[in-house]
């Protein structure tokens, strides 16, 4: 076998595979716009069901991200996390328990939660009824790109 055969085929692997890994072109800054309820396709989850709203930047956000999720009854979206987004939860129907700053707090429907960015959250639905919540992610400018602390521990929920 040719010795120089192997590196010719990485490099024509390489020369094929370097597109597919470049980023999808940037999306243009959102209009003022609307959702309708109807449109808004439920995908299922293995906790429950997700409608994707909209993923791309604002005129002033790198990033705004909306989608709605449906638990199901007794069931978590996901173990506690952070990441550098802020988030808001406004939900809709049901009764979450909310991880806030190290606490554990319920929230019915008509209730409002705020995630901080690097802060520990989660929430699951501790009720016997589907619960439904609008979640709303936004990264300010250049947040994706640097590295955000974490909060000082000791904060208390509202």
């Amino acid at each position: 076998m040719n010795p120089k055969l192997p590196a010719a085929i990485a490099a024509i692997a390489l020369s094929i595979s370097l597109p597919l890994l470049a980023e999808e072109p940037a999306k243009p800054p959102l209009d003022s716009t609307a959702w309708q309820w109807a449109a808004l396709v439920a995908k299922k989850t293995d906790v429950g069901a997700r409608r994707d709203v909209v993923q791309q930047p604002t005129r002033t956000l790198d990033e705004l991200e909306m989608h709605i999720s449906t638990l199901n009854p007794h069931t978590a979206s996901h173990p506690p996390h952070t990441h550098p987004n802020e988030e808001m939860v406004i939900v809709k129907e049901g009764t979450l328990q909310a991880h806030v700053n190290g606490k554990e707090i319920v929230v019915t429907a008509g209730g409002v939660l705020f995630f901080a960015s690097m802060q520990p959250h989660a929430v699951q639905n501790i009720g016997d009824t589907p619960a439904t919540y609008y979640v709303i992610n936004w990264a300010s400018p250049g947040s994706k790109k640097k590295q955000i602390p974490p909060p000082p521990s000791g904060l208390s929920a509202q």
